[in-house]
């Protein structure tokens, strides 16, 4: 029976398989009500509801710079991050500390800043803004700490591509479930709790207090499934990734892998319009269909096309290279905007538009994510140096690179279209509505349009070249180890 770093059994891979899965289920529902539903909190109206209008649009935008310079200028620090996790070393494994740590920490914290930091935003505005800031960041930072291990644990849970693959394709799978979920029941969920603890219909701060407290649940609860249902394994493999690195390595690691950082700019580039149209959407269904109780059916669509679409992209990979389908998921997402700039006051192109939005996202994150994961192997073989953590913190690195510019677009917008606290419909005029189309739907078009095209011109490393790679790679050090066996 194989065993485990710390001297225990390795799991059945089945039990393995669904504790993974499980963990990403919760992360993912973590980083929507973050990214999207935080700032419809504040942005909307009910995290300010005790202050006169122009106060409260000038809160608004306060918070919506600090999220952003926040965000940006945490940007930096994911590859530290990284490094850390790269040279930790405990009986526990190298990953499994941080999801505990991460996952428990950052979901706690995740429910404060839903409660207004339990009521400090109406006692007093200076100290909840410096607070605030202090809260965020400590956050941010714990999160990607969760992020990072999780992703980055994926090649010391099995030394096989096809098992490697399993755990990516599940993981996809459960973090569209918790992603899109949310979506789907965060108007049920918060107009629930607001009846239950404030008896007021639609929203409340009680509501979205309630809404905080079950994605904090679901958080760690999901966290503490991948760190005690999953075992890290040994490998010569891996052995490179278990030299320590400083931090200028790790910076320079991810430097000198050109094919890493062109598709994180595609991929920081679709992620970007995205989450701003995610972030649009709930202010269409309200402000321009005026339908808002129908709102939901965004996250039901969403929720029930990567249930269909994600168990597919296995089978459908081995027939379509990974290139294709993530150009084609471009196609169809720009279809998309074009229905949604035409017939954005037709509430059945509105569904159909959004269908063409959501069949493609498992296909463009599958792929960002499988040639992100590859560039590790692509990285070693440029640098001599195997970064494991420290290449795919790159991903939630461009996950906060996307919510800031996003949070910062919905929540000046929101502001600068006057759909905020609860204006009525009626009152606003073409020019708002042409504000709000133009940054929901045309600036995220022609995101799309640039996504496409570094990815097509600049993306190189396929299914095909990174097999050279693995293969160069394991001739490379079989030799170095027949040289050190006949010293």
């Amino acid at each position: 029976m194989s065993t485990a770093p710390d001297g225990s059994r390795i799991r059945p891979l089945l039990v393995q398989r669904i504790c993974y899965a499980f963990g990403n289920l919760g992360q993912a529902a973590f980083y929507n009500a973050l990214s999207t539903y935080f700032v419809t909190y504040y942005a909307a109206q009910t995290l300010f509801a005790q202050y006169e209008r122009a106060e409260a649009e000038a809160l608004i935008g306060v918070i919506t710079v600090l999220v952003f310079v926040i965000r940006i200028a945490e940007i930096f620090l994911d590859p530290l991050l990284g490094n850390l996790v790269d040279n930790t070393t405990t009986r526990f494994g190298r990953f499994h500390p941080w999801q505990v740590v991460g996952g428990v920490v950052s979901s706690v914290l995740l429910f404060a800043i839903f409660t207004g930091l339990f009521g400090l935003v109406n006692t007093n505005k200076m100290v909840f803004i410096v607070v605030f800031i202090i809260v965020f960041i400590v956050l941010d930072i714990f999160y990607s700490l969760r992020d990072i291990s999780y992703w980055g644990m994926i090649p010391a849970l099995s030394s096989s591509s096809h098992e490697r693959g399993g755990f990516t394709a599940l993981g996809t799978f459960t973090g569209s479930i918790g992603y899109n979920g949310v979506t789907a029941i965060v108007v049920p969920v918060v107009a629930f709790f607001s009846s239950v603890f404030a008896g007021v219909t639609g929203e409340s701060q009680a509501g979205w207090t309630g809404f905080g407290a079950l994605i904090a649940v679901l958080g760690i609860t999901t966290c503490l499934a991948v760190a005690f249902g999953t075992t890290e394994q040994d490998s010569p493999l891996r052995a490179r990734a278990a030299e320590s690195s400083n931090p200028v390595q790790a910076f320079a690691a991810i430097a000198k892998n050109d094919q890493l950082l062109w598709v994180s700019l595609s991929y920081v580039l679709y992620s970007v319009a995205n989450v701003a149209t995610t972030g649009f959407m709930i202010y269409l269904f309200k402000f321009v269909l005026e339908m808002p109780n129908s709102y939901s059916v965004v996250g039901l669509i969403a929720f029930g096309i990567g249930l269909a679409t994600t168990p597919l992209y296995p089978f459908i990979n081995k027939r379509v290279p990974r290139r294709i389908l993530y150009l084609a998921g471009m196609a169809f997402m720009a279809a998309a905007y074009v229905l949604f700039i035409f017939f954005s006051n037709n509430v059945l192109v509105v569904f159909a538009a959004l269908v063409l939005f959501y069949i493609p996202s498992t296909f463009i994150q599958m792929t960002a994510i499988l040639t992100l994961t590859d560039s590790v192997e692509y990285g070693q073989l440029k640098t001599g140096r195997r970064n494991e953590a420290v290449t795919l913190s790159v991903r939630p690195m461009l996950d906060k690179i996307a919510g800031a510019l996003s949070n910062s677009i919905v929540g000046f917008v929101a502001i600068a279209a006057a759909m905020t606290n609860d204006a009525d419909p009626a009152s606003l005029t073409a020019a708002n509505i042409t504000t709000f189309k133009t940054a929901a739907f045309y600036v995220p078009l022609a995101i799309i349009v640039a996504s496409a095209a570094v990815f097509a011109v600049k993306v190189t490393l396929s299914e095909k070249k990174h097999a050279e790679i693995v293969e160069q790679l394991e001739t490379s050090l079989g030799g170095e180890e027949t040289d050190a066996a006949g010293e």
